[in-house]
């Protein structure tokens, strides 16, 4: 057991070294577009080991000093699909960003926006011997949470304690000196397709960099898509990517759930594509200079024109009007709208204090989005650009780059998760611990 939980911490104390070293790179691999950021931080002194309750929790201050990306080969629905098409184009971007950097990197952190997620709330509760939260009884109380049977082939990617309550006392971040008799917790776990992460895993490495951490594309696009505000009172954050539609709900500064549509932008284009009789890259150009989801009147009469090179001269004059234009993308818009109210539904997101929705990613530039999803979300709706952060160029502040952004964030500012925590070998439950490091074990 002992060697399992050694195992699982690799993966943490790689990527604390690459920070302490100055520089690390984070990588979001999506279906249409592969980002990579290369990071600088000021060093190790600038962590701060006293925030928070476990050995991730510090924080460190730094800048992009290098950024790139390239179109996305080898990719469907946010997984891997031709190995050798996306091992190329990850070390296309790669490259690219090590030169607009000028530095050598070796580290990588990657997020992952595919691989059917799934979360789970798990719960824990011990007796305080000495009537007083030690910093041992964090580990027993993590140790306690009984883990269900995630199904074959699942693996756990984010096992995050969200709540601490002492005597029932609720609402805590840190229960560490706090006086009682019993402990609490409440922990969110995430589980995704062991398949698709492996593949993943597998080609990065063929990359010859070396993983340091794997994250929900989710995950990441909630941190940097949303204000701090609605990370503490609630908010789900919508992640509208190409062959995925990612879901993630925040309260308390802590996600507590993660779903994914396997619907998105490339269904639309798909769509258009087919109903206009055009090439898939003529239909993405129409989508996204004169694409929309809500008709006026003008829109009859203003006509596009969607050329070709077919050599047939009635084919490549062919005009079309917006608002058949529309007509052809509303439908799916509103398929991948339903979607996620249903996913928001099963989330309980109905009976959070606060209820706001943030949309982000590439397809949340559609014009009229935002009102068509507070219609059939019935919420109140904005769309989310992701936090400026130093060093970024221009280029990449679009909703398209949340994912990027807030991976950059999860690496200076780590959340606490459960095999960031000191448990003694004699505290683990028979069937839990070892069932949720088995994956770590063997990937890093």
């Amino acid at each position: 057991m002992k060697d399992l939980y050694q195992g699982q911490r690799a993966m943490r104390n790689m990527r604390r070294q690459a920070m302490q070293r100055g520089v690390i790179a984070v990588l979001d691999i999506g279906t249409s577009k592969i980002a990579c950021l290369v990071l600088q931080f000021d060093g190790p002194g600038q962590f701060r080991e006293t925030d928070g309750v476990g050995p991730m929790a510090g924080q460190s201050n730094f800048r992009v000093i290098g950024m790139a990306h390239t179109r996305s080969r080898g990719m469907r629905f946010g997984e891997i699909q031709t190995m050798a098409e996306t091992e190329r184009a990850i070390r296309t971007v790669i490259q690219s960003a090590q030169k607009a950097a000028n530095v050598r990197v070796d580290h990588v952190i990657a997020c992952i926006s595919g691989a059917r997620p799934a979360s789970y709330g798990l719960a824990g509760e011990i007796g305080l011997d000495a009537g007083k939260v030690a910093e041992n009884d964090v580990s027993r109380v993590l140790a306690a949470c009984e883990v269900p049977d995630f199904g074959r082939g699942r693996e756990v990617l984010h096992a995050q304690p969200v709540n601490f309550a002492v005597d029932g006392k609720s609402g805590l971040s840190d229960p560490r000196d706090h006086t009682g008799d019993k402990l609490a917790v409440d922990m969110h776990v995430l589980t995704i397709d062991g398949d698709a992460a492996g593949n993943l895993v597998h080609c990065i490495r063929r990359c010859d960099m070396e993983l340091a951490g794997v994250a929900s594309a989710s995950y990441a696009s909630g941190l940097a898509a949303l204000v701090e505000d609605e990370q503490e009172l609630g908010a789900a954050c919508i992640d509208l990517g190409s062959g995925t539609t990612g879901v993630s709900v925040f309260i308390k500064k802590h996600m507590i759930f993660a779903d994914a549509v396997r619907f998105g932008g490339d269904l639309i284009t798909q769509d258009i594509a087919k109903g206009l009789r055009i090439s898939y890259a003529q239909a993405e150009r129409l989508k996204t200079l004169h694409g929309g989801v809500e008709a006026t009147g003008r829109d009859d009469h203003e006509m596009i024109d969607l050329g070709g090179d077919t050599g047939d001269w009635e084919t490549d004059r062919r005009q079309v009007s917006r608002a058949d234009l529309i007509g052809i993308m509303r439908p799916r818009v509103e398929e991948i709208l339903e979607n996620v109210a249903g996913i928001l539904e099963a989330a309980g997101f109905d009976f959070m204090p606060s209820r706001q929705v943030v949309l982000t990613g590439g397809g949340s530039q559609i014009p009229g989005l935002d009102t068509l999803a507070a219609r059939m979300l019935g919420h109140n709706v904005r769309i989310g650009r992701p936090l400026r952060i130093q060093g970024l160029p221009h280029n990449a502040t679009a909703p398209g780059f949340s994912s990027a952004i807030g991976l950059a964030l999860l690496t200076a500012h780590p959340q606490d998760e459960w095999w960031d925590f000191e448990m003694p070998a004699e505290a683990y439950p028979a069937r839990s611990i070892r069932r949720a490091y088995r994956w770590f074990k063997n990937n890093w």
